[in-house]
């Protein structure tokens, strides 16, 4: 996550400051009458189940689920299986869960990294050895309003990481040689799954899900510009976008365990939506680091969608090491922000439509 710059340590008194200052407009009413059920609601999310596939996603075994590696094909194939099984509908190419996009390695600096070819056609001009591809992951539910159920509310997190030492991209710990990404963004990804979880077992949302999981964001957000570029849902039709990255450890900033902020907070509706559901995720205590700017969400608010991105991270040391690992993770805290993760998606899904505030939109 975030990978885009170099992260910025301002004064704590600074950072309060300006934790006060961008709170955003006023808390709306629950003028819909949707809204008043979604702030009754109680997710059935377990601490067994964001466990189980944190500890599967940070793996070992996964390789560090590096763009056009075979640990992100690895990744790719449980992510799918994890929404085949949760009854969530395929969204990608052909019918099925994953969509493809052409990759040429390219050596830089002493690292081998993926480049995104414009078309798989271009992969006729790249060496054999060189050639890769990408995958991103999308699964769907299908709104049930008649009125709505043409709206698309996007819900996505990037499964990627940095690999092993191998890349040049992973600073090796010793014997360590894997940079796992736990919390970035395995994390992101166990929400959005268990999200797809919690709103496949009903009641069916008014407008229609989608859910995806998205590669190459560390190495210049490959897959959501391809996303972008081969839309397998309308872009035009799709209302909202909320992105999680990064909520395994609590952040004292904003309240400690359970509690989550918003990028971009006072730009839209979508933050006082939130409050006016109780729905503990408040404004970013780091706006100086400019957060709404540095990952997947910027690129669809780009296209005119409010799009935030979700998040707990607290600028610990382990970020882009190989100790982010699982075993550093709270648990106990992750299950309870993905249950309000899992309110706020029943909420865009069923509630009004998030709406850039003057001057809001990037």
């Amino acid at each position: 996550m975030f990978s885009r710059s170099q992260l910025i340590h301002i004064a704590p008194l600074a950072v309060a400051l300006a934790a006060a200052g961008c709170g955003g407009a006023a808390s709306l009413p629950l003028s819909n009458p949707r809204e008043a059920v979604v702030a009754t609601m109680e997710p059935r999310t377990t601490l067994a189940d964001v466990r189980a596939t944190e500890l599967a996603l940070a793996d070992d075994s996964m390789e560090g689920r590096y763009t056009g590696s075979p640990g992100m094909e690895r990744a790719a194939r449980y992510i799918a299986g994890q929404l085949r099984s949760f009854g969530v509908r395929p969204a990608g190419d052909d019918g099925g869960y994953f969509q493809a996009m052409p990759l040429a390695w390219e050596d830089r600096d002493g690292r081998r990294v993926p480049r995104l070819l414009n078309a798989w056609a271009d992969t006729a001009a790249i060496p054999a050895e060189r050639r890769a591809r990408g995958i991103n992951v999308a699964g769907m539910i299908p709104g049930a309003d008649p009125a709505l159920r043409n709206q698309v509310v996007l819900i996505d997190a990037h499964y990627d990481h940095l690999g092993t030492s191998s890349f040049g991209v992973c600073p090796a710990d010793g014997a360590d040689t894997i940079c796992n990404g736990a919390d970035d963004d395995a994390s992101g990804t166990v929400a959005v799954l268990e999200i797809a979880r919690e709103l496949a077992r009903g009641p069916a949302p008014r407008r229609t899900v989608v859910f995806l999981l998205t590669t190459g964001e560390e190495v210049g957000l490959l897959g959501t510009r391809w996303a972008i570029q081969h839309p397998s849902f309308s872009l035009d039709s799709t209302v909202a976008n909320l992105e999680i990255e990064m909520i395994g450890r609590p952040d004292p900033l904003v309240g400690g365990a359970g509690k989550a902020w918003l990028t971009g907070y006072e730009r839209s509706t979508m933050g006082s939506m939130l409050a006016a559901l109780a729905i503990p995720i408040v404004a970013d205590p780091r706006p100086a680091q400019d957060f709404f700017r540095r990952s997947d969400n910027i690129a669809f608010a780009r296209r005119g969608i409010p799009a935030h991105t979700l998040s707990t991270f607290n600028l610990h040391t382990d970020y882009h090491t190989a100790n982010d690992e699982a075993d550093r993770l709270d648990f106990d805290h992750m299950t309870r922000v993905v249950r309000s993760a899992a309110r706020a998606a029943r909420l865009l899904a069923d509630g009004r439509a998030p709406r850039w505030n003057p001057g809001g939109r990037p």
